[in-house]
């Protein structure tokens, strides 16, 4: 898996000249490659790539994110999702149908300004991170909206270092758990590799895997994969 995201992190960022950080009124366009319950690649069943455009901070210090998934072998791209990313992570879709996709699930918490904090000091330090999800949560390529809830996320995050051959990427681990607010009560576990840009301050490369609880079925793991594949900044 270190082999992978070593590999990744950098067809992804291969060519592009770093980018300065982000300022006040910024806007930041992102495409990610992705794999659902398959390993990330550019075709083929489960994949497809995902828009993201990040513009911000507002005065609460969040982050307005819109991304828009395109599954391959689909038509058309699906319809384009809108949310506040605030600080810490936390996410709120305020606006009907209120929907996220799993891919934007696993991405959206990450480009919060402060997700990252425990690698100010150096490259190896842990740190934990809560945050909260008010979505109604798309399940994968099927497209048909869930209802909106809240998910509280809770993860312990490890810095390991600068990935070799990978510089500047900062590899993080995490291990956490989510659950779901009122309703059945749903809960689940995850586990995250993470090639991390500090110079861009995005995800290059994530791997996701969680694991619902209490498992039913070998069906009960979802993979969600993503490759930062183009970055430009405006």
């Amino acid at each position: 898996m270190k082999t992978l995201i070593v590999a990744a992190a950098l067809i992804a960022l291969s060519g592009q000249s770093p980018a300065a950080p982000a300022s006040a009124g910024h806007k930041l366009h992102l495409v990610y490659q992705f794999g659902y319950n398959t390993k990330v690649a550019s075709s083929g069943q489960g994949t497809g790539t995902t828009t993201i455009d990040v513009s911000g901070p507002a005065d609460d210090g969040g982050l307005v994110v819109t991304g828009q998934d395109f599954w391959w072998n689909d038509v058309r791209a699906r319809a384009a999702n809108t949310c506040e990313v605030y600080p810490g992570g936390s996410v709120s879709c305020a606006a009907a149908p209120w929907a996220i996709s799993p891919i934007q699930l696993t991405v959206f918490p990450l480009l919060a300004k402060a997700y990252f904090k425990g690698l100010a000091a150096n490259a190896t330090q842990t740190w934990t991170q809560d945050f909260s999800v008010k979505a109604a949560i798309l399940p994968g390529a099927a497209g048909m909206a869930g209802q909106l809830t809240t998910w509280n996320f809770s993860y312990a995050l490890e810095g390991k270092g600068v990935v070799p051959n990978g510089a500047p990427l900062i590899l993080v681990t995490t291990n956490g758990t989510l659950e779901q607010e009122g309703g059945r009560s749903l809960q689940a576990k995850s586990k995250q590799r993470i090639a991390y840009d500090p110079v861009n301050k995005v995800p290059a490369f994530v791997s996701d895997v969680r694991t619902h609880v209490p498992m039913r079925s070998v069906y009960s793991n979802d993979l969600v994969e993503v490759k930062l594949i183009k970055l430009n900044r405006t």
